[in-house]
């Protein structure tokens, strides 16, 4: 299964970044453009997940992640506020569906410059459990390379499993994969929705995702309680060393809803 992400250009769309470089510890305005092929820019989008575009910027070493909200002016620009803590090279990606006959889901990909002092960190080493803000998160399963598997993910707090998770961009969490080195881009789908009668909220939410290589891909869940969105994140290893599963240091800086 073919990765998203790793273009600036893919079915004729292009994604065209009016801000190529922030600094570290400062609030700051991101904005961009989708262009189609004759150069206009895209002002129709499919609503998917709740949204018409999903933006993840996510550092190139794979420790800081936000998941963010644009809003689109009628002219077909997105702005967004930003503030990145760490120095260094960034991916923005846009994940969306253009509103024509026949389209598909595209996600593009470009560089962001994060200014400041930087330090760079290895990758986390691998567990099962991630822990973010008092809950911990539980990883069942394993990514095989080009052949679709379940990632269960239960959440609990204190002890106790999480049993009234709120929904969240139509689902009880939200997944996104990236493999460590060019960061490219995986498709994750949840498994049931709320209300549909048999998806139940929480403890466990539940995901197919194909690797479509062997290698190391970190996994950032979104999920929602007590009116919060919180993100545990882990590395998995897809192929050979596919029993290994990895939390991130401490707690996942991943905030930023």
């Amino acid at each position: 299964m073919a990765a998203g992400g790793l273009q600036i250009s893919e079915g004729g769309y292009r994604l065209e970044l009016g801000t190529s470089r922030v600094t570290t510890g400062h609030r700051s305005e991101l904005r961009f453009v989708v262009r189609d092929g004759q150069g206009r820019a895209v002002t129709g989008y499919r609503r998917e997940h709740g949204k018409e575009l999903h933006l993840i910027v996510a550092s190139r070493d794979l420790l800081t992640y936000r998941h963010l909200h644009p809003r689109r002016a009628a002219d077909g620009t997105w702005t967004t506020p930003v503030d990145l803590p760490r120095a260094g090279g960034y991916r923005v990606f846009a994940d969306f569906t253009p509103e024509v006959r026949g389209a598909r889901d595209l996600v593009l990909g470009a560089d962001l410059a994060v200014g400041g002092p930087y330090r760079p960190q290895d990758l986390p080493a691998a567990d099962r459990t991630a822990r973010v803000d008092g809950y911990d998160v539980e990883l069942d399963g394993t990514l095989t390379p080009g052949k679709p598997g379940e990632l269960r993910l239960s959440v609990s707090r204190d002890g106790k499993p999480v049993t009234d998770l709120q929904p969240y961009l139509g689902a009880y969490g939200h997944l996104v994969a990236l493999r460590a080195g060019d960061l490219a881009y995986l498709h994750v789908h949840p498994k049931g929705e709320p209300g549909d009668g048999k998806t139940e909220a929480g403890p466990v939410v539940s995901f197919t995702a194909t690797a479509p290589s062997n290698g190391s891909y970190r996994l950032f869940l979104d999920f929602k309680h007590d009116g919060v969105v919180r993100t545990a994140a882990f590395t998995v290893h897809a192929g050979a060393a596919a029993e290994s599963v990895a939390q991130t240091p401490e707690h996942s800086d991943g905030h930023g809803h």
